[in-house]
């Protein structure tokens, strides 16, 4: 009798074990619901999207979107400067850009985050409503700020567009040819470096055509890939796969509480809020200060300073800590060292650039006599150049597997282009000396830009955390950005000023020639000794500016050397493969090291003075094959 109770009691227990389990894992799969809907789902869509013909119909609506966004990226510096210079107020171009950056980089990894949630589709649709707001406002400003207004809200456009394509290309490629895949966004500079400098002559002055006409142009390019989308989520459907919904609300919730969960916790709004009035309260200010009297004496300067170091800085860090359950910044996503020198590289490398970049078309019209076609081409020579090598060097890496070396390689590059900038800074003999800075500057790119995104997507190790990896790098950069064009609005309206009022005698014409630098030339040509005074004024600060930049290249190296060079796999992520996630090939390696200095220590012990190999060793080895 004491058996039989003992079986049933069993049985019982057992069942009771297997219903437990089964609720783990039912709540697992609601949890995956809410938060990686998108990789799961495209996990499902890339198997009715793996033929010839419908993969390159995919990539070539990718193509199309990209090249309309980066076509319009291309022009949009010549029609900023016309704008800002209409205005009067060619000085705050720094301004707006910086703080078009701080919101696009909040901005990529709330789109990280709800892409996530919601999905790629809808996402992309909502920036490419946010992008056909923000350039109509742009094209019918009349004044700075309403210019500014339009500009934040393009950027938030601009930044999903950018975010959604490049994790659609690493939602349907392989770690492996990651990089040819990715440069296919970018491959549309090739003809847009010819194709922008005609465009911009023949808008000529009327920028506001020039803005407008991409709240059309936009949208119509998006078209192709909506219908890709759409197909896709159509067959697997059809096919009965297993398609989950954008928003599984629990039963036992209200909507409006189920929302306010999602926008509230877990795409982590009020972190989020915080970040961008850090970086808005300590960066602006930058741009707009004249000096100890004008600006940084003043409270205009100081008050914003310390509410975003005093408030908005301690705010931030003790809800991330404490409070968040979701943080922008995941604790255990950012400690591995691959993701957070990435993350370094792609700031140091967009700081490095805007600083040298800010205001080379405005030195090219005005202190090199170039036209706005070929200023405008000699600008976009960069990306061309660096488009280039980065799709050439994808099917080097397809072979070879690892990234870290050529990025190492590329850095070096940015020394002798920069040394080239310093040099050739101004004046008609500046020409050639220019355009090859640019090329190599454009080369060096092709080896860090894109190789490192790769390598930071990699580090994320599973697919699910892909997208936030890859918008904390691309977060990361548009930082970057704002801290390049912070630090050259700083040095721009602090030190050219003075240098032009020193140049040129007339204060009313100085005042011009500094405000709105494109009407003064217009009136001033090349051979006039006003013009020449002017060139004087700019050689100056492009020669600080370049230095700047010179040193801050330093950290951009550094911060390589903590990048993961891990051999790339046939697969969408690591968790893929049947290599430990943890470890690799390179252990083995670090096992020789360790065995190494424990054979150096027997030998020194017996006497012997033989130097410890590990430090050294082990050093080279983490660099290169870590």
């Amino acid at each position: 009798m004491s058996d039989i109770k003992y079986q049933e009691n069993l049985k019982t227990k057992t069942f009771d074990e297997d219903a437990k389990i089964e609720s783990i894992s039912v709540h697992t799969d609601s949890e995956n619901i809410v938060t990686n809907i998108a990789a799961h789902n495209a996990r499902i869509y890339v198997k009715y999207y793996s033929t010839p013909l419908r993969v390159t119909i995919l990539y070539f609506s990718l193509f199309l979107l990209a090249y309309a966004y980066n076509l319009h990226k291309d022009v949009r510096g010549t029609y900023q400067t016309l704008a800002t210079s209409s205005y009067s107020k060619h000085s705050l171009l720094a301004t707006v850009q910086c703080i078009n950056q701080v919101i696009s980089a909040a901005g990529q990894i709330w789109y990280a985050r709800a892409s996530d949630i919601f999905g790629r589709t809808p996402i992309l649709i909502l920036s490419i409503l946010f992008y056909f707001i923000g350039t109509l406002i742009e094209s019918q400003a009349t004044d700075i700020s309403k210019y500014a207004a339009g500009s934040c809200i393009y950027a938030l456009g601009y930044a999903g567009s950018v975010l959604v394509t490049q994790v659609l290309v690493s939602d349907y490629s392989t770690l492996k040819w990651r990089l040819v895949s990715s440069t296919v966004l970018f491959l549309p500079n090739i003809i847009n470096t010819w194709v922008g400098g005609n465009i911009t002559e023949d808008v000529g002055n009327r920028w506001q055509w020039g803005f407008g006409m991409w709240a059309f142009i936009f949208p119509l390019a998006s078209i192709p890939l909506l219908c890709c989308l759409a197909h896709m989520k159509y067959l697997a459907i059809k096919n009965k796969e297993d398609v989950k919904l954008t928003i599984s609300k629990p039963r036992s919730i209200s909507w409006a509480r189920h929302l306010y969960d999602i926008f509230f916790w877990k795409l982590d709004m009020l972190g989020l809020i915080l970040l961008v009035a850090f970086f808005a309260l300590i960066l602006v200010p930058l741009t707009l200060a004249k000096g100890l009297h004008e600006g940084w004496g003043s409270a205009k300067f100081i008050v914003p300073e310390v509410l975003g170091w005093a408030l908005a800085l301690p705010l931030f860090l003790t809800w991330e800590l404490k409070f968040a359950s979701n943080p922008i910044t995941p604790l255990d996503l950012i400690k591995d060292r691959g993701i957070y020198g990435g993350i370094g590289v792609s700031l140091f490398l967009e700081f490095v650039y805007d600083i040298g970049s800010t205001y080379l078309y405005t030195v090219l019209v005005v202190a090199v006599n170039e036209s706005t076609k070929s200023a405008t081409r000699i600008t976009s020579l960069f990306t061309f150049v660096s488009v280039l090598t980065a799709f050439f060097l994808g099917f080097v890496v397809v072979k070879v597997r690892r990234t870290k070396e050529f990025i190492i390689f590329g850095i070096a590059m940015w020394y002798i282009a920069y040394g080239l900038f310093e040099h050739y800074r101004g004046g008609a003999e500046s020409h050639a000396g220019i355009i090859a800075a640019v090329c190599v500057h454009g080369f060096g790119n092709g080896f860090i830009k894109f190789p490192v995104r790769v390598s930071t997507q990699a580090s994320a190790k599973t697919h699910d955390r892909l997208a936030i990896a890859t918008s904390l790098y691309l977060a990361a950069g548009d930082i970057g950005m704002a801290f390049g064009s912070a630090t050259a609005g700083a040095m721009w309206t602090n030190i050219l000023p003075a240098q032009i009022d020193m140049v040129i005698q007339n204060s009313t014409l100085a005042k011009i020639a500094y405000e709105s630098p494109i009407k003064f030339i217009r009136t001033h040509k090349w051979d006039s000794p006003e013009r020449q005074a002017l060139v004087v004024a700019y050689r100056y600060i492009q020669r600080l500016l370049m230095i700047v930049a010179l040193c801050l290249i330093i950290p951009l190296l550094l911060s390589s050397f903590f990048l993961r060079n891990r051999a790339l796999t046939d697969t969408v992520a690591f968790e893929q493969t049947d290599i430990p996630k943890e470890s690799d090939s390179s252990d083995l390696e670090n096992s020789k090291i360790d065995n190494l200095e424990e054979d150096s220590e027997e030998d020194s012990s017996n006497g012997e003075s033989k130097p410890k190999k590990k430090t050294i060793s082990r050093f080279f080895h983490n660099i290169f094959h870590n």
